[in-house]
């Protein structure tokens, strides 16, 4: 009988035991599982991030490189957390990351229009918000009021694109910037708004062209890696932190070389 009485206290013992560790993982373990993956989002918007598939998506890092790219995977190499990197359209990705918690998209210029909608790490890279016209194009401008009665091929939750449209400019939308070019030669647009390094690449390498004429820079703006504002602030202290400690050390400079 105290055989019996002592196995079965031993077997209550157990599985109280056990019943505590389960309330312990689902009070404490699952809230730092989730909190240790980030999900990070980019476009195809060389040099600053390119697909290595020629296409413009892709589902994970190895086909993703680039200057602000290989930034953010230097930063994340030295901080403890799991991630996805995956590359989609920019108006898909930027309304997809916003209010996700553990979500960023990067490159992604900081403004004052966007300074309360993320929480930020950087700075990554700058870009120069330059208007281009077309090889044969004889556009002069002295200044950003100049460019009021042409038509500007921008794109979709593009920061220089939407910037133009709130002050009134005709700017002509698309999904993406990968067809602006086309647009300049076809006489479908009179200018094209884009990064003064990204305007001349996109065109030589997706379509051939060659002698876009950069006739205005109107803007310098910092890009940064852009997190929801649901994201445990400790998570953008622990990414700044690795990216100040990636600079410090020669890494961010060795980076910016290999793309000059």
């Amino acid at each position: 009988m105290l055989t019996e009485t002592a196995s079965v206290a031993s077997k209550v013992i157990k599985g109280a035991r056990t019943g505590i560790i389960a309330l312990t993982l689902a009070a404490i373990g699952h809230p730092a599982l989730a909190a240790e993956r980030l999900y990070i989002f980019t476009e195809n918007y060389p040099p600053y991030n390119a697909s290595e598939t020629g296409k413009g998506f892709a589902h994970g890092e190895e086909d993703i490189s680039g200057i602000c790219s290989d930034m953010v995977k230097a930063m994340l190499s030295r901080a403890d957390y799991d991630y996805v990197m995956k590359m989609r359209d920019w108006s898909y990705a930027y309304s997809w990351v916003q209010d996700r918690e553990n979500h960023g998209l990067f490159c992604t210029a900081r403004t004052d229009e966007r300074e309360d909608q993320f929480q930020w790490v950087g700075p990554l890279a700058s870009i120069k918000w330059t208007l281009f016209s077309a090889p044969d194009s004889d556009i002069t401008l002295d200044s950003l009021e100049d460019a009021k009665d042409l038509r500007i091929a921008g794109y979709k939750g593009d920061v220089m694109s939407e910037y133009l449209v709130d002050q009134g400019f005709n700017v002509v939308m698309g999904i993406s910037g990968d067809v602006n070019t086309r647009r300049l030669t076809l006489g479908q647009a009179d200018l094209w708004v884009t990064d003064g390094l990204v305007g001349p690449l996109v065109a030589k390498e997706e379509h051939g062209i060659t002698g876009l004429q950069p006739v205005l820079v109107f803007r310098e703006t910092p890009m940064y890696l852009a997190f929801s504002n649901n994201t445990d602030p400790t998570v953008i202290d622990d990414l700044q932190q690795a990216l100040d400690e990636a600079r410090e050390a020669g890494e961010i400079d060795r980076i910016v070389a290999r793309y000059q």
